[in-house]
């Protein structure tokens, strides 16, 4: 048994934010009850004074590099470096070597997973076959093998037809169908966004068109086909513009961003920092400003880490050669807290929402802080306040352009199944 005492509780979905008690006995949550009231000689007690609990966090956008590229990230230290973040349940892209495009390769994560894991891995199978954007690949087998959405995440569908298809066969599955959105005939070999920044530095330009034309093509089949369509790493304002407008018409659409596009613009490439090369690209300063809004009005449903993780070698090479992403589990809380709440932009209840409920409804995961309810939760210390240390990070991987920012909230516990 382990209690946690004298906590604030907030769940958004269970309509609950007090100081309590939460008794969990094995992997569920036995007790909520009324603070300092719970005493077992036999429990493990943890202090919660000063401490909030909600809904383990799960990130719906994540890439674990195995089976394939562990040299970048594996799934034991990957999930460890989750775990550090607090998340409980993190969602794998298919882009690994080979792709997760078939039900054997989705077992082996899964199996891999309850093998050296230290949190719930929720896989992705691929749209297409080999994310060639060919051939869909066998949705229903891959939902029998444990997948919880389909993706071709790192290169979009670019064949709309092939787009069409895979919404109406997922949607047979109840699949939630996430979108790479990026028209590669408009990046025309661009790396970082068109603008001011790009031209200054001599540097290709990637612009938010090529973004923005693909939501625009998503958004037009989902109200079409009256099925649900799910859109990655939203980056530019007009994407966001054109979502809102479509969730006012009521089409089935859900989107995510990541804390690089309400923390960073463009400028923070300026001195050719690789690891601030990301794809969608960082954009300019009303593009920020246009992603805060959408959280705060609810056009965006979600932060996600878009965690990617890479070699040294990869990123410490020409800013064109670079490889796109960067290392976010154990940086997105405190940067989304830290810049969103503690700055007035959100309330932490609509934070819980992103990073925990939304997701969990999205891709049908989760728990509720909820007797009978799994006992996955994230317990921070909101006023601790640290320096962000990325030589420290868990991920084998250390390219994040976070290196020496002041934080504040930090995770303290992260609780799987009742085991701390």
């Amino acid at each position: 048994m382990l209690i946690l005492q004298n906590i604030r509780a907030v769940d958004p979905g269970a309509n609950l934010d007090k100081v309590c008690d939460i008794v969990i006995e094995g992997c569920r949550i036995v007790k909520i009850a009324e603070a300092k009231t719970q005493n077992d000689s036999n429990a493990e007690v943890i202090d919660g004074t000063g401490l909030v609990a909600f809904p383990g966090l799960i990130d719906m956008h994540c890439h674990l590099r195995e089976p394939g590229l562990e040299y970048k990230e594996d799934i034991e230290s990957g999930t460890k470096s989750a775990r550090a973040g607090g998340f409980t349940g993190v969602a794998c892209m298919p882009n690994t070597k080979p792709v997760v495009d078939n039900s054997a390769i989705v077992r082996a994560i899964t199996s891999r997973a309850k093998e050296v894991g230290s949190v719930k891995v929720y896989p992705i199978g691929a749209i297409s076959k080999g994310l060639q954007g060919q051939e869909l690949a066998e949705m229903g087998d891959m939902q029998e093998a444990g997948i919880v959405a389909v993706s071709d995440d790192g290169r979009p569908v670019s064949s709309s037809s092939l787009m069409k298809k895979a919404m109406m066969y997922a949607a047979q599955f109840n699949l939630p169908v996430i979108s790479h959105c990026e028209d590669l005939d408009l990046v025309d070999d661009g790396y970082m966004n068109e603008g001011y920044t790009a031209t200054v530095l001599g540097l290709r330009g990637n612009p938010w068109a090529s973004e923005t034309n693909m939501v625009s093509r998503e958004l037009i089949l989902a109200e079409y086909l009256n099925v649900p369509v799910h859109i990655a790493h939203v980056s530019a304002k007009l994407s966001v513009e054109l979502i809102r407008e479509a969730k006012a018409r009521g089409v089935q659409v859900t989107c995510e961003t990541c804390p690089h596009y309400f923390t960073l613009t463009e400028e923070a490439v300026g001195n050719y920092d690789t690891n601030a090369k990301v794809n969608p690209p960082l954009r300019a300063k009303e593009d920020l400003e246009a992603i805060i809004a959408g959280l705060q009005d609810g056009t965006i449903d979600c932060i996600a880490t878009d965690h990617a993780p890479h070699h040294v070698d990869e990123k410490r090479v020409e800013f064109a050669q670079a490889a796109n992403g960067l290392v976010g589990f154990e940086t997105a809380f405190g940067l989304s807290y830290t810049y969103l709440v503690e700055t007035g932009k959100l309330t932490l209840s609509q934070l819980v929402e992103k990073m925990s409920l939304n997701p969990g409804l999205i891709l049908g995961v989760g728990t509720r802080l909820a007797e009978g309810e799994c006992a996955d939760i994230t317990v921070v210390d909101l006023n601790q306040e640290y320096t962000v240390e990325v030589a420290k990070f868990l991920s084998k991987s250390k390219n994040s352009p976070y290196d020496g920012w002041k934080l504040k909230g930090r995770v303290v516990h992260t609780i799987v199944d009742g085991r701390i």
